[in-house]
């Protein structure tokens, strides 16, 4: 009996879990029903070396079913590791080092950690999951007088937003107060994010109505 999965005329993304809702809001807003999304773990930043392992067993499991997969991380911390595996797998990801790249556009990140290194960046994601991801576990919420030591080389808190809210910029605001760092507000839409994945469904639309 003939064992070949016939492969789904759908695009998996692979994404990290930080992602998640701006990507359901991009698939929502342009009806890109055809996506399909399988998050992983936000945490995993937090240990950087599992993210290219959870994301080979995922490419490992889905192989053959989608008509094509792509990869929504930057490299995150990995040194090299998931572009290894994604150049094994002949599989694409997004550019740049991390989301504040992709977000921003390489130049206008570039232009930002050139005008000033010590600084520090939120995202939307970053900033709804500051206390849970940042302050909690280094111990700020039970030392604060550690931050002092943990962030003496910072001197800028840089919000990159995705969504334009002013509840968030005034919230980015007062985490930058609370630092003592100078405030500084981009809004950068989806970025790269949005282009690579209008991108993707471009081919898919190629794909499935071939010439």
């Amino acid at each position: 009996m003939d064992q070949t999965v016939n492969p789904s005329p759908r695009t998996l993304i692979i994404a990290c879990g930080a992602l998640a809702r701006e990507i359901a809001a991009l698939r929502r807003a342009n009806g890109w029903d055809a996506l399909e999304v399988r998050c992983l773990p936000a945490e995993l930043h937090n240990r950087p070396e599992r993210i290219a392992p959870a994301v080979r067993e995922v490419l490992v499991e889905t192989r053959g079913r989608y008509a094509q997969t792509f990869v929504a991380y930057g490299d995150c911390g990995t040194g090299g590791e998931l572009d290894r595996v994604l150049r094994e797998e002949g599989i694409e990801r997004l550019p740049g080092a991390h989301c504040y790249e992709f977000f921003a556009t390489a130049r206008v990140f570039a232009q930002l950690a050139e005008s000033e290194p010590g600084t520090f960046y939120l995202t939307d994601f970053l900033l709804r999951h500051f206390e849970r991801l940042v302050v909690r576990p280094l111990g700020l919420d039970r030392h604060p007088e550690l931050t002092q030591e943990y962030f003496r080389h910072y001197v800028r808190l840089v919000y990159l937003s995705q969504a334009p809210r002013p509840e968030a910029i005034e919230q980015a605001r007062q985490i930058a107060e609370r630092f003592g760092f100078q405030f500084e507000h981009r809004f950068t839409g989806y970025g790269e994010l949005g282009t690579r994945l209008a991108a993707l469904v471009e081919s898919q639309d190629t794909l499935a109505w071939p010439a």
